[in-house]
Order: C-alpha cells, then structure tokens, then sequence
C-alpha cells in the first residue's frame, strides 16, 4: 500500500508464453467445508477436472489448516501464481482459493455476506491466514463463519499482496451474499466503501445468468464470473469461465481485471431456473411464485415471510428492461451437466450404474464432458450411445428445456423431453434396428 492509501502491484503478470483456451473453475471446496463429500481432497478434484476439461481450478478452503497443510505438502508451483499436484501426471493446474462467511452490523442491519479470495502464492496465503486466525477460528469449517466487516477482509488481502483478488460470492443468494435480499446491500459501494475500486468482479451463482445481472447498469465494468462452488467433485464444471490468455494467474487475473472480451471467450452457464434461489416461494408450503405475479411477501398458506429469490432482488435494483445487452458484455452458454442428460435420456437416477457407465464410454470415446456437451457432432455420439442421448445433446445446446424453477433452497426440475416423448423416440429406434 502505497502513501495514498492505494495498494500497488509490482508484478508485470507478463510473460513469453503463447496464449491458450483456458477452462476455468475458481470456487470449489474441500473434504473440510461443511455438506461436502469427505473424499473431496486435491486427488479427487484433479481427476473430476480432468474428465470435465477443465485446466485451472480454484484449492478452495485455504484458510482450514489442516487443507492449507496439505496444499504445501502436496503442491509445487508450476506456472506463475499456478500449482500442480507434485504426484501427477495431468496437466490440471490450480489456483489458491477460499470462501469466507461475513456475519456483521453495518448500516443498522445485520449483514450475511460469502467472498472469495484469491491468492498468489502459498506465502500470501500464510499472511492471510495469520490475520484471520486472530479473528475467529478457521479450524472450525473450510469456510470459516468470521465477524468481519467484508470491507475489513479487503484490506487484509490486499495487505497480504495487492496481487490477491477479492469477489463477492454467489452475489444474488438471498442469505448469503452481497445484494441478498436477506441481509444484503443494494450497491458494491454500500458494502466495499472506499475499496470499492478494487472489486473488478462478482460470482453470478447459479441462480442468475448474464442477462439477468445486465439489466443492473452499476455492474457494466464488474466482469461476471461463473463457477460450480462444487461441494463433491462431480458437480465441478456445472459453471466456469473460458479464457484465451497465458497460462499464468497473472494473466487470468488480468483478464478478469480488465474484462478483455478479445480475451474472455464466455462463461458456462447453468439454465439459471434450475438454481435453488430463482423464484421466490415458501419450500415448507411447496409454494412458489413468479415474482410479478407475487401479491405479498407472506406465504398465503401459512403467512409466514417468503424467501425472495434472486430473479426478484435483480428486479428490483434493475435500472433496464429485460433482454438488454450492454456493448461490453461478454458472451455465456447454458449448459446441463452431461450425467443429468444422459440420466433424462435413459429415465433413471444420475448417479445410478447405468448412467455412469454411458458417461464414462462418452468421456473415454471423446475426451472431456466440456467436447462432449459443446463439440462433437450428433453423427459422432449417435456412433457411441443412444440415438436419445445424442437428441438430448443436440436439444441442450439449442437450449430447448423445460424447467420448473427452483425457489427458498429447493433445484428447480429441467426436462428435456416432454411426457411420453421418450418412449416414442426409442419405440422408433426400435423399428429401424
């Protein structure tokens, strides 16, 4: 931090590299975060990567001590700011990562907010760490519930290195996050103040999409990110950022700075309706309601308060109709994770034997789910699986889904085919064979 008050790099984040296509997934978590699987550790995240096609992913969790002990023990930086697992043989590349839950009073009311941190190197996050040991115990969950003002969490990342990159969570999540309709803000400078310059960016989460976060005019320079905050490994890659840039976290965090479409190709997308938080409703009363056609903020069957979901709080700080797309905006696609597919295709359970099987015969024929869901051709899957499967594909990338909105902590439900649809396409495939 310089005189003034401002925290100054002294790192180009150039290099002589030749730029690639990175697949990029930044919030993830750890076997140490709370409602995670416990085989969630750095073997297992770099093998779902693998299969995903995803390149860069975020360690999460880096303030527990006993997950940042074994990223020293188990990482060795391969690029810039970017590390390798020490016993692999993929090329899988990650970034420091970490989640932080804010619990505090500002403004008169209390206030839920999730972050994420960014960090260059082990070093800074030894430095971080310190800090926030002194605030509250990071021993008790992989993110760590702290009494500190985000403004305050800022600070203590730049501190540890103007390098770090600090962004609000899941921005929209009604509970926890930073234009939550539960506990808040209606602006990034109501939250950051003074600090706000440094805040390039926000998670949409999975609730919201581009479009959504386009009608908000005060976000035109806030670069839109998009990850899984996957809480087991299958679930990395159900949302990512893909980047045409050096291999290099000064690089990726450069574009993300400057928000370079000539370098940040889209985002990957869930349809947002499938999100917990889309609609608002009352989950005890299976009630759920589209927010203009929402009469009051009581439950009309039990009247208790309704959880106002992110497609409402976005209405309601939104300054431009719906379907506005500004001049920098950079491009997205929806995508459904490939076993949700193949599990609609075949009218089972996605985790069931059946559909693992299909999906790991179209992960070992083609690669990567990411080419499977975006590139082949149907001619190719068609040669590989079920004529249904590849129509499910086919149908996905047209984005031709229906979907039950999600709302107060329940999915939504995304169908591809309609009642009975399934039956007549196989009844078909049936007679040509």
């Amino acid at each position: 931090m310089d005189g003034t008050g401002n925290y100054l790099s002294h790192k180009s984040g150039r290099n002589q590299q030749t730029t690639m296509k990175l697949v990029i997934d930044l919030h993830v978590h750890s076997k140490y975060s709370r409602a995670t699987s416990k085989s969630l550790d750095l073997e297992a995240l770099d093998k779902s990567a693998q299969m995903k096609g995803v390149k860069v992913l975020g360690t999460g969790d880096f303030t527990h001590p006993l997950w940042f002990a074994q990223l020293e023990k188990n990482l060795q930086e391969a690029e810039p700011g970017l590390y390798k697992r020490k016993e692999s043989k993929t090329d899988t590349r990650f970034i420091l990562t970490c989640e932080i839950s804010s619990v505090y009073s500002k403004g008169g009311k209390v206030r839920r907010t999730h972050t994420l941190l960014f960090a260059p190197s082990l070093e800074t996050v030894r430095k971080i760490n310190r800090t926030l040991n002194k605030v509250g115990n990071l021993k008790s969950d992989g993110r760590p519930i702290l009494g500190l003002d985000v403004k305050e969490l800022t600070k203590i990342a730049l501190d540890a290195s103007p390098d770090c990159m600090i962004v609000p969570a899941h921005a929209w999540t009604p509970w926890f996050s930073v234009f939550g309709s539960k506990s808040g803000f209606d602006s990034l400078e109501e939250c950051f103040e003074e600090l706000t310059p440094h805040i390039y960016a926000i998670e949409t989460g999975l609730s919201s999409d581009p479009p959504m976060n386009w009608r908000v005019s005060a976000l035109d320079n806030i670069t839109l990110l998009s990850n899984s905050d996957c809480h087991s490994a299958p679930k990395i890659l159900r949302e990512a950022n893909v980047m045409d840039c050096n291999l290099s976290y000064y690089d990726i965090m450069n574009v993300i700075k400057t928000k370079d479409k000539e370098k940040f190709l889209y985002t990957i997308e869930f349809f947002p309706q499938e999100g917990k938080y889309h609609y608002d409703g009352h989950r005890i009363c299976k009630y759920c309601v589209r927010p203009d056609t929402r009469e009051s903020d009581k439950c009309p069957k039990c009247g208790r308060p309704l959880t106002i979901g992110v497609l409402s709080r976005v209405q309601d700080l939104a300054d431009r109709p719906q379907g506005f797309r500004p001049k920098n905006a950079i491009d997205y696609k929806n995508l459904i994770p490939l076993n949700e597919i193949i599990a609609e295709a075949f009218g089972r359970g996605p985790a069931t034997k059946t559909v693992q099987k299909e999906y790991n015969k179209l992960i070992e024929s083609f690669g990567t789910e990411l080419e499977v869901l975006l590139n082949v051709s149907e001619f190719e899957i068609k040669k590989i699986t079920d004529d249904i499967v590849a129509q499910a594909i086919i149908r996905m990338r047209k984005g031709e889904v229906n979907i039950s909105p999600g709302y107060d902590g329940e999915y939504g439900h995304i169908s591809i085919f309609k009642k009975g649809e399934r039956e007549k396409i196989n009844n078909r495939q049936a007679k040509i064979l």
